[in-house]
């Protein structure tokens, strides 16, 4: 065997497991760890009688390694070294070494948590942090300090920080240096970055110029994904004795292995982060890096895995760069400037502080787990949601238990949404439809573009997914050739995809699957062959709406009004269904995908996006019937109150509710007159109290009120605050629903009447409203804000036959006067009137004579009677 870096090393992790149960490996790509550190576990008998898995991160990098392992032991790979990945085992009853996905490490930890059989497991790359290495190593870490103590645990990784690791397992902690050569490495000028090239022409000149400046050896590209290496592939057709080559996890085994297996021939090989780690290319000598990478992620509207595009990070660049530097000195052009690179961060975060965690609460969930030790724990925010989207699944109970539903979608390799909507489609008869949905939901979009401003393009129908779902058929029914899968505008790998996802679930969906063939639920065709045909086609398509209902309780939306492509959703907020969604007429659907879109701005000869916001790429109709079916505890009766702004009236309405959307509404015809009451406050506060009062009557009766408390400090009166203006404010309400209502009751009156019976007898006898003068006149006292004293105003005879004026706070405080003329004007202002009979009238007397010759004017006003009230002469 060819000498690696890591052989110098494995005497030392042999003895460190020899001597504990754990052990952290750094060292570089290419070093060997992956290939060479397991079978020597194996030969010092480390494993004892069972097999060592190792866990890798992607499928490509565990068949490659199992083969590598193989062949050095001189053997086939399934005998001794093996992989098993999802839809591929290739491993045999005398496998001891099987390289496995992290997923799959996972499920069989849910199955047996012993892990009998197993001897060892290592887990490679782990600097990748994935969310099931990260469940994987705290699963396994305390398996070994409980039941399993013989267990031995390796964690390796190329550019993780050890000290973490290790501190956690309490392991020893080993570094190989590798091997490595110089890499210069060149990033594009500002200049260069500014020009708006397309990626893949960025690539054809970087790709063209190594062609051209080294002599030898091959070129690995890396690109985001198989999209990007299509287009940069058929940019750089015609290179002559050159051989363009992709590299990706979608790719049949043999096209992979041509990529990788060591050639003559010079090779440009366009690969994803797959070629990253893990996976070692003879002979490659110069690297292109895009610094971009689909990563594994999930949809932040259902959680749901998808891939997104991201910059690596610099730890990531480094990694690829490294790849040019493995036989000999190399050369890394990066198609992104010096500062985009420096501005990156170190490294990604790990999958747990950003990821879906509904799949692994419920996998913590099943083994009834409560304080799992994490090396780097969720978030407190993020795993009380995964917790109560299980328990909106029907997967958990309240208090946390797995339910017999929980144990069910364990079954599946899928995200808990998709498991419910698998189970549930068994449950009614469409096992096999169900999984269809759900493979077509767990896996990339069937479209080779998805076009969010198409409008016509598809007819009404009652869900986007069942679209899809015959879009799928139609794709089956074309033997699934790539030619007229790209004419129907499918992606050939998406559907392949679909297919693989597909088989799987239809062998674990058990016997809810239908016994026999059902017609296609999605069928377009207006034909059926019989009347049975046309009732179970119905049945199954009523069945997987249910379905697919059970599986997103959280994303029920009503249409705002009939035909509007606007929604309203549970737990607030609106939405737009996407002009290509077939559901146009539903009033009620469920929203399955949605993203957030940014208004465009206006270009040459294209006009401005219609905006941004929530748009609903994929929807299915829903009915209140199947609501009351599958939640009848989410949904009740309640009676809203809303306010009228422009009838300025409490409105009452009987509505029906999921969780917190209206799903009707109707007039109230005998509402409950408490909330009435209460919205007419509201909105009369809101309004202010002297509105609903007399004009200035509410400030005279608080004067009042203030004055005959501030003269008499017994009697228990004092003026009303803010909060008792709001109390009587509130009394006046009851019984009234609109402000015509509120203003007849006047709130000046409702205050008196809120005065202990004391305290009115004390403010009619400090402070009277009104007096009455000898002529028999009454008049107004008006009360003004301290320190002006309350007066009243009246005719200067009506005053004829009195020595002195009124007086109030008994008898007190005299009232000051305002005498008015016959045409209302106050001639004199007193408080002391018989000073103004003496001093004053003689002259007034007078002009007032001489102005007023028809009222009578004597000369002796202390004699004198005043003039009866009008009306009573």
């Amino acid at each position: 065997m060819q000498p690696l870096p890591i052989d110098s090393l494995l005497p030392e992790a042999v003895a460190a497991l020899r001597a504990g149960s754990s052990l952290v490996l750094e060292a570089p790509p290419g070093a060997g760890k992956t290939t060479r550190l397991p079978p020597a576990l194996l030969a010092a008998g480390l494993a004892g009688a069972g097999e060592i898995v190792v866990l890798e991160p992607r499928r490509l990098a565990a068949r490659m390694a199992a083969k590598r392992v193989a062949e050095e032991l001189g053997e086939r790979p399934g005998e001794t070294a093996g992989w098993q990945v999802r839809f591929e085992d290739v491993s045999g009853p005398h496998t001891r070494i099987r390289f496995v996905t992290e997923a799959l490490l996972t499920r069989r930890l849910l199955a047996d948590p012993l892990l009998r059989g197993v001897g060892a497991v290592v887990l490679d790359e782990f600097h990748e942090r994935h969310l099931h290495a990260d469940l994987a190593l705290a699963l396994l870490a305390r398996l070994q300090r409980s039941r399993r103590t013989d267990l031995k645990l390796v964690v390796m990784s190329a550019t993780l920080d050890a000290a973490p690791v290790a501190r956690f397992l309490g392991a020893a902690s080993l570094r190989s240096e590798g091997r490595a050569f110089p890499v210069a490495v060149e990033h594009l000028s500002p200049e260069d970055a500014a020009r708006p090239l397309r990626l893949e022409e960025r690539v054809s000149g970087a790709v063209k110029r190594l062609l051209r400046e080294e002599p030898d050896g091959h070129v690995l590209v890396f690109l985001p994904g198989a999209a990007e290496i299509r287009r940069a592939r058929e940019r750089l057709a015609g290179l002559g004795e050159v051989e363009v080559l992709p590299l990706h996890g979608d790719l049949p085994p043999e096209e992979q292995d041509r990529a990788v297996s060591p050639s003559a021939r010079r090779k440009v090989i366009l690969a994803t982060n797959v070629a990253e780690t893990s996976v070692t290319i003879a002979g490659v000598v110069a690297v292109v890096d895009s610094g971009l990478a689909r990563v594994a992620a999930h949809s932040p509207w259902s959680g749901l895995p998808a891939l997104e595009l991201r910059k690596v990070s610099r730890a990531s660049a480094a990694q690829r760069a490294g790849r040019a530097g493995r036989t000999r000195a190399g050369r890394c052009l990066r198609l992104y400037g010096r500062a985009d690179h420096d501005g990156r961060p170190e490294h990604d975060a790990p999958e747990i502080q950003r990821a879906d965690l509904a799949e692994t609460a419920l996998a913590v969930a099943s083994l009834g787990l409560e304080n799992l030790a994490w090396l780097t724990p969720p978030l407190p925010a993020a795993w009380e949601a995964a917790q109560d989207l299980l328990r909106r699944l029907g997967a958990m109970s309240p208090g946390g238990e797995l339910t017999g539903d929980g144990r069910r979608m364990l079954r599946f390799p899928l995200h808990p949404r998709l498991a419910r909507l698998a189970i549930a489609a068994e449950e009614r008869g469409a096992g096999r439809e169900g999984a269809l949905l759900a493979a077509i939901l767990g896996e990339r979009d069937l479209r080779e573009r998805w076009d969010a401003d198409a409008r016509g393009a598809a007819p009404t129908g009652p869900s986007d997914l069942l679209e899809l779902a015959s879009l799928f058929e139609e794709a089956r029914r074309a033997r699934f050739d790539e030619r007229r899968l790209r004419a129907m505008g499918l992606a050939p790998a998406a559907v392949a995809a679909v297919d693989r996802a597909r088989r799987q679930l239809e062998r674990m969906v058990g016997r809810g699957a239908n016994p026999t063939p059902t017609p296609n639920p999605t069928s377009t065709s207006t034909s059926t062959s019989t009347a049975t045909a046309t009732a179970t086609s119905t049945s199954v398509e009523a069945s997987l709406l249910a379905a697919t209902l059970a599986a997103f309780p959280d994303r029920v939306a009503r249409r705002r009004s009939p035909g509007s492509d606007e929604v309203v959703l549970v737990g607030g907020g609106s939405a737009r269904l996407s002009p290509a969604s077939v559901v146009r007429e539903a009033p009620l659907l469920v929203a399955l995908d949605a993203e957030e879109r940014r208004a465009r701005a206006a270009g040459a000869g294209r006009p401005a996006s219609p905006g941004g916001g929530v748009q609903v790429r994929l929807a299915s109709a829903i009915t209140q019937e199947g609501l009351l079916d599958l939640f009848p505890h989410a949904l009740r009766f309640e009676t809203h109150v809303k306010w009228n702004a422009d009838a300025e009236r409490a409105e009452a309405f009987e509505q029906l509710l999921y969780e917190d959307l209206v799903l009707e509404e109707t007039r109230a015809p005998r509402p409950d007159p408490e909330p009435v009451a209460a919205a007419l406050a509201e909105a009369a506060l809101a309004r202010g109290a002297r509105a609903f009062a007399p004009d200035g009557a509410l400030d005279r009766l608080l004067a009042r009120i203030a004055f005959a408390g501030e003269h008499a400090p017994g009697s228990g009166l004092a003026a009303p605050s803010p909060e008792d203006l709001a109390a009587a404010l509130r009394d006046a309400c009851a019984g009234r629903r609109s402000f015509a209502e509120l203003r007849e009751a006047r709130l000046d009156e409702a205050l008196l009447a809120r005065l202990p019976p004391d305290g009115r007898r004390a403010l009619e006898r400090l402070a009277p409203e009104r007096i009455a003068l000898p002529g028999g006149r009454g008049v107004k006292v008006e009360y003004e804000t301290a320190p002006r004293p309350p007066f009243v105003a009246s005719r200067l005879q009506d005053f004829f036959g009195m020595a002195e004026g009124p007086r109030v706070a008994a008898g007190r405080i005299p009232l000051v006067l305002h005498l008015l003329a016959p045409n209302g004007r106050a001639v004199q202002v007193t408080t002391d009137l018989a000073g103004f009979w003496e001093r004053h009238y003689p002259a007034l007397r007078r002009e007032l004579g001489r102005r007023y010759p028809r009222h009578a004017w004597p000369q002796d006003p202390l004699r004198a009677a005043p003039p009866a009230p009008r009306g009573r002469r």
